[in-house]
């Protein structure tokens, strides 16, 4: 059989991020179940704030077009973003926004795709009203997110000096998630 091939990536590109952090927490935890894991931040993708004027004059920018290509190449992905205002930050609905506009024929990044997600917050909620949005448009956009989640809280202390939680709940429901997405990725390869 082969690997399931996921997609990681942070709605974060901030030096230090929490939640770059818990993304390489969940790479680690992917690369242990056998998948083949890519990395890559959204700083390599640079995107123009969305607007239906720029597209008419432009088109898709390029880097829309080559993300949306990179994920249609995988069976999963999984995202690690931060909450801003109870909500998602304008790097990663950007993102999403323009991969939408990319055609069909050219790439399917979310539809038919599995997709795991997580949240790390300096306060004590760890992001959860931002997941519950994340969640609600991946799945209006075709993908099957895995009820399996994380959101750390007190983010600022989640971690070790080996980069690794802290906090044994929260590693907990880091394997469940990063296993969830595993499996299921698994299935759509068969």
């Amino acid at each position: 059989m082969t690997l399931p091939k996921i997609l990681c990536f942070s709605g974060s590109t901030r030096s230090g991020s929490i939640n770059v952090r818990l993304l390489d927490a969940a790479v680690d935890e992917l690369a242990s179940l056998d998948c083949e894991v890519t990395r890559i931040s959204l700083e390599d993708y640079p995107m123009p704030v969305y607007n239906g004027d720029l597209e008419e004059r432009d088109g898709v920018p390029e880097n829309a077009v080559k993300l949306a290509k990179l994920m249609s190449e995988h069976d999963g992905y999984l995202i690690t973003c931060p909450e801003y205002n109870g909500s998602l930050p304008a790097l990663m609905k950007n993102t999403i926004d323009w991969m939408t506009r990319v055609p069909a024929d050219q790439a399917t990044p979310f539809a038919g795709k599995v997709a795991a997600i997580g949240a790390c917050s300096p306060g004590g909620m760890g992001g959860i009203a931002m997941l519950y949005h994340l969640r609600e448009i991946l799945v209006r956009l075709g993908s099957l997110v895995v009820s399996e989640q994380v959101a750390v809280g007190n983010g600022f202390n989640a971690f070790d000096e080996n980069d690794e939680l802290t906090d044994q709940r929260s590693g907990q429901f880091l394997k469940a998630a990063a296993k969830s997405l595993a499996t299921k990725a698994a299935l759509l390869k068969v």
